[in-house]
């Protein structure tokens, strides 16, 4: 069965940083795309960042560019999300989710990933 727990959340002002971590329990699939997802109170889901397991990162939300930077390791079966430059508007319930491959950046990505942590608070103050 596979689990992904997310930590890191939290609250920090505007132009703080937070970084937030996904452990996958398993790797349904021998390669994988791990990425993170946000959803701000009254918005619709959206896709932040993903990454495969070989490494290539696709953006799908313009708005975290030169901020937002993911990686992995493997070996641990974890996701980050390194979040520089916050504000207020970033603020949201982040996920990280599963997905046999990183789909482009268009449409909705969200169902491409059929696993799914529980989510993070991330709140950013002005």
């Amino acid at each position: 069965q596979v689990q992904l727990v997310e930590s890191g959340g939290g609250s920090v002002q505007a132009g703080g940083s937070l970084r937030l971590s996904c452990a996958a329990s398993v790797y349904p699939y021998s390669s994988n795309c791990m990425g993170w997802f946000r959803q701000a109170p009254g918005k619709e889901r959206e896709g932040v960042l993903g990454i495969h397991t070989l490494g290539s990162v696709t953006r799908y939300a313009e708005s975290v560019k030169g901020r937002f930077t993911i990686s992995r390791d493997n070996a641990k079966k974890t996701v980050y999300l390194q979040m520089n430059s916050l504000k207020p508007e970033d603020t949201a319930v982040y996920y990280c989710a599963l997905g046999p491959f990183c789909p482009g950046a268009n449409g909705a990505v969200g169902r491409f990933f059929k696993y799914w942590g529980q989510g993070t608070q991330v709140t950013v103050s002005s």
